[in-house]
């Protein structure tokens, strides 16, 4: 479980594909801390920690992985979004998000208004049942609140915290990006297709 507060941004130092997928090298500021197994949102897509040294971290991306993310086309030098997973005893600040990639969506506008951005989105049609104006959404692992819901696509108002601290100043148009619903949504409509199906 994350929460889609991004704990710092890391870079790609290495990648190796192999037989069965891809293996990602990522330098961050926490990778002495690390430990085997460990869980970390790569860009909001949950990742194992394989082994670690002082500097970085080892991932492998089964071929799944690499089919439903854009991690596959991550370069060495490419910025990536960490949160490492929620303790138990830990502060829950943004929502609940499980680092399963929804789907790949593309930046559809970029505007700084005085101090603050507003970042357009391109939504998949599947996903659009699950967002709603004012409510939350993953983002490349970032949790953020939907300004407005347009055709095809949505905007969300970041701050210069978020924007500073993200992958989101690295980001053009036509870049892609990582969403994932609010999984409260998936439960709900989960629960209520029995009463659709009786009417």
């Amino acid at each position: 479980m994350f929460t889609g507060i991004v704990e710092a941004t890391g870079e790609v130092v290495a990648r190796e594909a192999t037989d069965g997928g891809l293996r990602l090298r990522v330098a961050a500021p926490f990778a002495a801390d690390l430990e085997h197994g460990q869980s970390v949102a790569i860009s909001g897509a949950c990742l194992t920690v394989e082994e670690h040294d002082a500097d970085s971290f080892s991932l492998f991306l089964s071929e799944e992985t690499v089919e439903r993310t854009y991690l596959g086309e991550l370069e060495a030098g490419a910025v990536v979004n960490l949160e490492r997973a929620l303790p138990a005893d830990g502060r829950f600040d943004g929502h609940f998000v499980q680092g399963h990639v929804d789907g790949v969506a593309t930046v559809t506008g970029i505007e700084r208004i005085e101090d603050d951005w507003v970042f357009g989105f391109s939504l998949p049609d599947a996903m659009g049942r699950y967002v709603v104006e004012k409510g939350s959404i993953a983002v490349d692992g970032i949790s953020l609140t939907v300004a407005e819901l347009l055709d095809g696509e949505f905007t969300t108002a970041i701050i210069p915290a978020t924007y500073d601290i993200t992958s989101l100043s690295e980001k053009s148009v036509g870049d892609p990006v990582h969403l994932e619903v609010d999984v409260v949504a998936k439960y709900v409509e989960s629960l209520t297709e029995g009463y659709r199906d009786v009417e």
